[in-house]
């Protein structure tokens, strides 16, 4: 590269520039291998590839027949891994505008998803959408989810408030997987009071670095059956 500084002035290093899109890939199913583009927003950090195939090997790789909730939808990385894998709705909300055209767009660009799989991308703040579905749901206008992904930003600390909003939404024997900061030096994560109290179980954990993931379901659904083996289309916890 050329110093282009004026005489007499130290050059200065240029930092380097910030790219604009982040890519994920689908790890498996029917999109098997194809790219998500995301733009590069601060707290938008996509589910690694190691730690998505460890949550859909707890779910069960065939999602046919599941109806899933990706609340802080993101990169749409756990949303369209769900569709990716027969899911019959996936329903992606994403308040960011400049998010929710990239999640439009990879929706696009993938082409049909499986056949019976249907896909919504909602712009929704995250608490408003779950108290209208949570009526809807109380009122018999539409089914729980089977499946619910919260993964909000770990900054915001939403996951308490949310939880409950989130059960109300939940399909009797329904999943919710989460992801937050792991506890440091001996201390309890964020999730170790949730994962352990009513309403909840924690049915599978597991640790990627700082941060924890654990798949929760209620107490009440685990009576008949308390090792519930995953989620599967035939499986019923």
């Amino acid at each position: 590269m050329t110093d282009r500084s004026p005489p007499g002035r130290p050059a200065t290093a240029r930092k380097p520039a910030r790219p604009l899109q982040q890519r994920v890939r689908i790890i498996g199913g029917h999109w098997r291998r194809r790219l998500l583009s995301f733009p590069a927003i601060d707290d938008l950090r996509p589910t690694p590839d190691r730690v998505r195939e460890t949550v859909f090997n707890w779910l069960g790789q065939d999602m046919h027949g599941l109806r899933c909730l990706d609340l802080f939808a993101g990169s749409g990385a756990l949303g369209f891994e769900a569709a990716s894998r027969g899911a019959e709705r996936v329903v992606m909300v994403e308040q960011d505008a400049r998010i929710g055209r990239a999640l439009e767009a990879c929706r696009s660009g993938l082409g049909d998803p499986p056949a019976g799989t249907r896909i919504e991308i909602v712009k929704a703040d995250a608490r408003r959408f779950l108290e209208r579905d949570a009526r809807r749901a109380a009122g018999g206008v539409q089914d729980g989810y089977d499946v619910v992904f919260l993964d909000p930003p770990f900054r915001l600390g939403l996951l308490p408030a949310l939880l409950p909003l989130v059960e109300a939404c939940l399909a009797p024997g329904g999943w919710i997987y989460v992801e937050a900061p792991a506890g440091l030096q001996g201390e309890a994560g964020v999730l170790e009071d949730i994962g352990s109290g009513d309403p909840w179980r924690t049915i599978r954990q597991a640790r990627a670095g700082a941060v924890e993931y654990r798949m929760l379901a209620r107490h009440a659904d685990l009576r008949q059956d308390s090792e519930p083996d995953s989620l599967a289309a035939g499986d019923s916890p």
